[in-house]
């Protein structure tokens, strides 16, 4: 209606005050109801066709669409296992710091393997303890051994010597048999020598290896633990937590609740915009937005990144060849915008549905001296389109709580 009126000055006006000056023709006398569109058709079809030309520069230099919010990314409440719920720490909606305790799930059989885990490690402790023995004990007896064959060597190294000085006084099978004990004896160092080194590679060795198991299951088990305690990974609020004592959760089928990250929904806006508009809309673009939570203001914005794909083209592979005819409606080229003053979303809820205008700025190109005055001229008339979309977004603005409240029928 704005483009209209606007245009008809340009037009209809002219034209009537040519029938009415030039040609002497009068409302109610040659100009009448029934003749008007015969004595105006110049300025009126001029209008129609100036109206329809500026609605097209204007939405498609200017895009604007209502499909715009303040999306936001929520962390599901989730136990890295599952479990009955033995206490709750956290509120319906409450507000958490990361690392605090929401709930605790049942750790009775948790609790049983750190507790047999610790046993196990004291075992070891105490089975190196007595290793230690052992390789003392081992010690005494290689000493004991040692002085036994010591013994049965100076008694063969008597004989033998007398043997030597005055043959046959000793008999020969005597020598034999303390040969014999010699043997035995060294055979017994020997063995007392292996028992020793046995008890020193298991107190060096075995056990401490065992302990290091041990120590391992004993962590694993207190991880295990430590996992019953959910905890907030990030600061932020808990919403709709409803778990309560008793209720079984896992991840797969009942999350306890949701936590909604610090800051989260403060910092940009998403809009989708038109496919035609894919060639206008670039990052650095000057826009505005109202929103519904926030009536009778207008947020200065600048679009920050636009996403170079087309949600609605995407497809997995699967047993069916795609047929483009199946598309339900097009896709939107989606804009990333962020608010040009800081604060500038402040008192907008996060997930608002919002009206976005976005406005091209061709002030680099017109002040390019490489651009001619007809060229400069028509950027001009576009950039200066922009006020009139920007004054259509400040009376939806205005009249957007008379539609939502009065007009919506609820």
């Amino acid at each position: 209606m704005l483009e209209l009126m606007i245009c008809s000055l340009v037009t209809i006006l002219p034209d009537y005050l040519y029938r009415r000056y030039v040609q002497g023709k009068r409302f109610g006398k040659e100009i009448t109801f029934f003749s008007v569109w015969y004595e105006l058709r110049w300025g009126i079809t001029g209008c129609l066709m100036l109206t329809i030309g500026l609605i097209t520069m204007i939405f498609y230099y200017h895009p604007s669409t209502t499909s715009a919010a303040i999306y936001f990314r929520t962390v599901p409440i989730l136990p890295e296992g599952s479990g009955r719920v033995a206490e709750v720490n956290a509120g319906f909606s409450q507000a958490v710091k990361k690392g605090d305790v929401l709930f605790r799930l049942d750790s009775s059989k948790q609790q049983a393997a750190l507790e047999t885990a610790t046993r196990k490690a004291a075992e070891v402790d105490a089975a190196l303890i007595s290793a230690r023995s052992d390789v003392v004990k081992a010690e005494a007896q290689i000493a004991e051994a040692k002085a036994s064959l010591q013994q049965a060597r100076d008694e063969l190294d008597v004989k033998s010597e007398l043997q030597r000085r005055n043959p046959g006084i000793v008999p020969q099978r005597d020598i034999e048999k303390l040969q014999v004990v010699v043997d035995q004896r060294q055979a017994g160092v020997d063995a007392a020598n292996a028992v020793k080194e046995s008890a020193a590679l298991r107190v060096s060795t075995l056990l401490p290896a065992e302990k290091a198991s041990a120590e391992a299951a004993m962590a694993q088990a207190q991880v295990d633990l430590d996992k019953t305690y959910v905890r907030a990974g990030v600061d932020g609020r808990v919403e709709q937590f409803l778990v309560r004592t008793g209720d079984v959760v896992n991840q797969l089928m009942r999350p306890a609740g949701l936590l909604i990250p610090e800051g989260a929904g403060r910092i940009s806006l998403q809009a989708g915009f038109g496919q035609i508009e894919a060639q206008v809309m670039k990052p650095g673009m000057i826009a505005e937005a109202t929103c519904i939570s926030k009536p009778w203001v207008i947020i200065p914005l600048v679009v920050t990144s636009v996403q170079d794909y087309i949600a609605a083209g995407q497809f997995r592979s699967g047993e069916q060849l795609i047929d483009p005819q199946s598309l339900r409606q097009p896709g939107t080229i989606l804009a990333f915008l962020e608010p040009l003053y800081k604060g500038g979303l402040e008192g907008v809820t996060p997930g608002s549905s919002c009206i976005v205008n976005a406005y091209t700025s061709n002030h680099d190109v017109i002040a390019d001296p490489k651009t001619g005055r007809l060229k400069g001229l028509a950027l001009h008339a576009v950039d200066a389109t922009g006020l009139v979309h920007a004054l259509l977004l400040r009376i939806q603005a205005l009249l957007l709580p008379v539609k939502t409240l009065v007009l919506s029928g609820h």
